[in-house]
């Protein structure tokens, strides 16, 4: 038995799912362990392990999607950082873009947040390249030596550098490094050249120090999971690929989306699988909700993420995320108003129904109360106490004047319209029609609002998968290794020589080469994307798209600049096509180094009778416009073709859908919930 584990840390839960070499495919899920994400971690392994009766042996890989960086940002723990930046740049952080949060009219009130690296934190050092990466000022070792004695004897050991213009020229940046090994062996170091090579010296510089800020924590959180796995430890990146541990711990910044972009991709294989290529996916977990967008099959891109108040400017799957999750916490504002989230009660103490000590009235609490989840959770292993949650309700429905049936039921209003705003800002605000797109609802809490979502967002159709609940720990399985590589050339596209791409691309590929060889990909499995990050020259910011394989010649570069027009237009409206006044300009030229993996082959069901009633295991009273006897089904006896009609209530072992009335749930011959009105 050779199995391969993929391994979901959540808020709540830590999801697993083990795929044998027959294609079979076991689920399960263990309560996550906050204090120590490896504590839950191993017992993931262990608890998926004791079902398939294996041993560690059996184990042929371990995919692993953390939160430990995302956590370590979203919760400010960034101290004892320290930076070092080119003479006279010193003030790069305080500067910043000058941006004010929801605009100019808000500048009157908005303080501006403490910077990522203190002022008296950072150290300059003397020399300077230009834009292209000639030489204008040697690097000055001396003031290179006292900024290293100034970080050890300050005890700071975390540490980024970033000088101008690296990204052209990284050999001050290595000299740097040099410096730091010498005069404080002792620091985590992280260089903006390793990290992000393209321009824009403020970006850079934050995701260095974020790179920095996160390093030791992910270094050591790796270490111990990589104590207890067997197993070759892969982890999830936030680009939509994988890497070695030891890969991942080179660059930690790469994770810090890791457990959501896994979610995306695996609600990606599932639509594809049953004929959908472009979908909005929807994870639902115990503290958040994530959404993204998935065309053609593959999610789409960013650069432009932020973790927290941190810009982070590097390749992720470009992903929404809101505090809507089962865990968010309802409370009244001081005007009067029902809130719910951002803040999560979490996995500890949870919410009130959990029976933990949970003190304030939750989303998964009001569901309870309103009948739409069973008294229990994962088959009977979490019982929940109604009763405990109705008392929470009821204190809250008191102090608004509301009954507890109207309190909960406006809980799950405001949830779902928190979901439905972010839906419309990774679709409507990227220049998409948001009722083009099926919804793909996974996660513990995801499908538990989706009959709302398609009359909020006039969807035409919702897929709940199969074990939503462990969707994300599946999507570890469908994952390529992958690695991203960029260069910063900006040139005008009549002035473009196509010695100086076809120069960087095989640049790129030979580091992308080099970064498969040592995933153990021989030449005949690697694979290579190329794309260029494009603007109409006075832009501020580029546009990316794909590049074709072949010689960069005159005919390579007409089909990029015609695929940039397209997608301008597709994004803004508009686009400069013959217009000579607009001239096109290159920035970023980048490749993506690909090692892909076998995927988890999911086979079609063979019809049943069209009568769901052997699904059928009893009813209970459920709360939608008014309380109504529903009947409940439990979901692994449904066969493809079964359709039933709401209220309803359709069970399973990680997640539940409630039916409301007037929308049908018919089984796909992939075993995935259709869902429409």
């Amino acid at each position: 038995m050779r199995l391969r584990i993929g391994i979901d840390t959540g808020g709540t839960f830590t999801d697993v799912v083990a795929l044998d070499a027959d294609g079979a495919l076991v689920t399960t899920k263990t309560p996550s362990t906050p204090a120590d994400p490896a504590a839950g971690f191993a017992a993931g392994v262990t608890k998926i392990l004791a079902l398939l009766g294996a041993g560690p042996d059996d184990v042929a890989a371990l995919c692993h999607g953390t939160t430990v960086a995302t956590n370590r940002l979203l919760e400010d723990r960034v101290d004892d950082l320290g930076f070092v930046t080119t003479e006279g740049f010193g003030s790069i952080l305080e500067i910043a873009r000058q941006s004010v949060p929801d605009g100019y009219g808000n500048s009157y009130f908005w303080v501006k947040p403490p910077r990522i690296v203190p002022a008296h934190r950072v150290r300059t050092v003397g020399g300077r390249l230009d834009h292209t990466g000639a030489e204008l000022r040697p690097f000055d070792e001396d003031s290179a030596v006292a900024a290293a004695r100034f970080f050890r004897d300050a005890g700071i050991r975390a540490i980024g550098v970033c000088f101008l213009h690296s990204y052209a020229d990284p050999s001050h940046e290595l000299a740097m490094r040099d410096v730091l090994a010498r005069e404080h062996p002792d620091a985590v170091v992280s260089l903006s050249c390793e990290v992000l090579r393209e321009y824009r010296e403020y970006e850079r510089s934050v995701t260095t120090l974020v790179d920095a800020a996160v390093k030791p924590a992910m270094n050591g959180y790796l270490a111990r999971i990589a104590e207890r796995a067997a197993a070759r430890l892969l982890v999830m990146k936030s680009n939509g690929g994988v890497l070695s541990a030891e890969e991942v711990a080179r660059q930690p910044i790469t994770t810090v989306l890791s457990g959501p972009a896994a979610g995306a991709l695996g609600a990606a294989h599932v639509a594809s699988r049953a004929g959908r290529g472009s979908v909005v996916t929807l994870d639902g977990g115990g503290t958040s909700t994530d959404v993204a967008v998935v065309l053609d099959g593959e999610p789409t891109l960013t650069t432009e993420g932020s973790i927290g108040r941190h810009p982070v400017k590097i390749p992720m799957i470009d992903i929404v995320t809101v505090g809507a999750g089962g865990g968010s916490v309802a409370w009244r504002s001081p005007d009067g108003a029902l809130k719910v989230g951002p803040r999560s009660a979490g996995a500890d103490p949870g919410p009130l129904c959990y029976g933990r000590g949970g003190t304030e009235a939750t989303v998964t609490d009001a569901h309870a109360v309103l009948g739409r989840i069973p008294p229990h959770l994962l088959g009977g292993e979490v019982p929940l106490d109604v009763a405990a949650a109705r008392a929470g309700l009821a204190a809250l429905a008191g102090d608004l004047g509301l009954t507890v049936e109207r309190a909960a039921a406006g809980i799950l209003e405001i949830s779902a319209w928190n979901q439905a705003n972010a839906i419309r800002r990774i679709t409507v605000k990227r220049g998409l029609d948001v009722r083009d797109y099926p919804l793909v609802a996974f996660g513990g809490s995801g499908p538990l609002l989706v009959c709302r979502l398609l009359d909020v967002l006039g969807l035409p159709v919702a897929v709940v998968p199969e074990n939503p609940g462990n969707l994300s720990a599946f999507g570890l399985l469908t994952v390529d290794v992958r690695n991203d590589c960029v260069r910063t050339r900006v040139v005008r596209d009549a002035e473009l020589d196509p010695a100086l791409p076809a120069a960087i691309y095989a640049e790129l590929e030979a580091e992308a080469a080099e970064a498969l060889a040592r995933e153990g990909f021989p030449p005949d499995r690697r694979r290579f994307a190329r794309s260029a990050d494009l603007r109409y020259y006075g832009q501020a910011f580029e546009v990316r798209v794909a590049a074709p394989a072949g010689p960069p010649d005159g005919a390579f570069r007409a089909e990029v600049v015609r695929r940039f027009h397209d997608a301008h237009e597709a994004l803004y409206g508009y686009c400069h096509r013959d217009d000579p006044r607009h001239p096109v300009e290159w920035v970023n030229l980048r490749v993506s180094g690909i090692g892909p993996i076998d995927r988890p082959r999911l086979a079609e069901r063979p019809p049943g009778d069209g009568d769901p009633s052997r699904a059928l295991t009893g009813a209970r009273r459920v709360h939608f416009d008014d309380w109504t006897e529903a009947p409940v089904y439990r979901r692994e006896k449904l066969a493809p073709g079964d359709a039933v009609t709401g209220p309803a209530v359709i069970e399973e072992f990680g997640s539940t859908l409630p039916l409301h009335p007037g929308f049908t749930a018919e089984l796909d011959g992939h075993g995935n919930l259709v869902v429409t009105r």
